[in-house]
């Protein structure tokens, strides 16, 4: 393929990001109003560029997926303020340094995939340690509720990416990547984070903070924390549920963009602000799912029932979302309650919960190890789903729906033994109701 014809196969969602990265600067970005690109249908205007996209998400995926299974254990065994703050400061370092690409004039495309890389290195310290923080400071009674709530922040932080992002790129597209730079969390050893509220019966015995502790507990290591039941079947289910979640944060606004919806395309800032909404479906999805998971004391009965009505929900909106806007932006909000719902479950309560099993016997440094193990497979789901999607796109969005389909039904079996073993425990519950030990709580992780 001659470079002229390169040049012209490929319509970024993030204007000309494609001339800059993939070092095609010979000729005009390629959009619709372009003369030469009259003559290429709009369903051509996509080529290497989507391959080349997936491989930068990859590479920041998979080092974060890495990163992820490391910074667990290092963050059960250091301050997790200081280890924290090094995470947080190193990530807005090396996200900005991608937009500076822009201005430096940058061209070579190994610059971006280094910098994606350590700068998913550097993030990957960020969800272990605030898990591990929040899981110890809560009981267990409301846990998925208090944590679904909790964890709202990733999506609104999600929904203020993409519309700060979408704003900035008529300015260029530096800028989407420098304005939205995290903030470093505080260092400082304020006495009220020290010494957090005891929840005496829940699991928490100790302030988690404290700097130094008359008992010493030994962090639990990385195979012993494989071992406690639950992990495995939770971290499997979330590897194919992040698939599709991610696949989905990815990609969604460039679907949009490049779908006529009631036959018209709609724009790439318009297309990025209106996959927000599969944001805000994901916040309702994760209180949601934390409040039931309460109320049935049952983690895997209601992650696995979400990942099932997923599939009906990819495919209608595969389906039907093309006939009208409003039907398109209902479709995506129900299709993020059941897909982010889940995902948020198993990351922040089911986390949680492994975290301070039983078997530990009160030992609370586990939480960042097994919060790590279980996000840190479910991560290398999030990078192979936008990576294949990449590929699979170019051909059929067809296919990449049928994928996401297929991943949700995955998610979903991979937690049948431990729905069994949940039901069993209603059951069993249910006939003993009449005796005075009332309410027995369900075992769904010891088997």
């Amino acid at each position: 393929m001659r470079k002229e014809e390169k040049a012209f196969l490929w319509n970024p969602p993030s204007h000309c990001l494609d001339r800059y990265i993939f070092g095609i600067r010979e000729l005009p970005c390629c959009s619709e109003n372009h003369e030469h690109c009259q003559e290429y249908p709009r369903s051509k205007i996509i080529g290497d560029g989507t391959a080349l996209l997936g491989e930068l998400d990859l590479a920041f995926l998979a080092v974060y997926a890495i990163g992820m299974f490391f910074s667990g254990h290092i963050g059960d065994r250091i301050n997790l303020r200081i280890f924290l703050t090094i995470g947080m400061v190193g990530t807005g370092i090396f996200t900005s340094l991608f937009g500076v690409g822009f201005w430096a004039n940058v061209h070579n495309f190994y610059y971006y995939l280094i910098v994606q890389m350590l700068a998913g290195m550097f993030q990957s310290t960020g969800w272990p340690s605030v898990v591990a923080v929040v899981g110890n400071w809560f009981g267990k009674r409301k846990r998925g509720l208090i944590m679904g709530i909790w964890n709202a922040h990733t999506s609104v932080g999600n929904i203020s990416g993409s519309l700060i992002a979408a704003a900035m790129l008529s300015y260029g597209w530096g800028w989407s990547f420098v304005l939205p730079v995290p903030e470093a969390v505080g260092a400082d050893k304020d006495e009220d984070e020290l010494n957090s509220p005891d929840k005496a019966g829940e699991g928490v015995t100790e302030p988690l903070l404290t700097p130094e502790s008359d008992v010493k507990q030994e962090a639990v290591g990385f195979i012993e924390a494989w071992k406690i039941p639950g992990v495995a079947p939770f971290a499997l289910c979330l590897f194919f549920s992040k698939l599709v979640a991610y696949t989905f944060l990815y990609w969604l606004p460039f679907y949009i963009s490049h779908t006529a919806i009631d036959g018209k395309y709609l724009s790439d800032g318009t297309s990025g602000n209106l996959s927000t909404i599969f944001d805000v479906g994901g916040v309702v999805g994760g209180i949601l799912a934390g409040h039931v998971s309460d109320r049935l004391d049952a983690r895997a009965i209601t992650a696995a029932s979400f990942m099932y009505c997923a599939i009906p929900a990819l495919f209608f909106y595969r389906s039907y979302g093309h006939l009208s806007l409003g039907l398109n932006l209902a479709l995506m909000f129900i299709t993020g309650i059941f897909v982010n719902g889940p995902y948020a479950l198993i990351t922040t309560a089911v986390s949680a919960d492994l975290g301070t099993h039983s078997s530990l016997r009160g030992n609370s440094r586990a939480l960042a190890t097994v919060t790590s193990i279980i996000d840190g497979t479910g991560s290398v789901g999030a990078a192979l789903g936008p990576l294949l999607t990449g590929y699979i796109s170019s051909k059929s969005w067809s296919a990449v729906f049928t994928m996401l389909m297929a991943a949700a039904l995955v998610a979903g079996l991979l937690l049948t033994r431990l729905v069994v073993a949940e039901v069993a425990a209603k059951i069993a519950a249910s006939r003993s109701q009449g005796s005075p030990t009332s309410r027995a709580p369900a075992a769904p992780f010891d088997v």
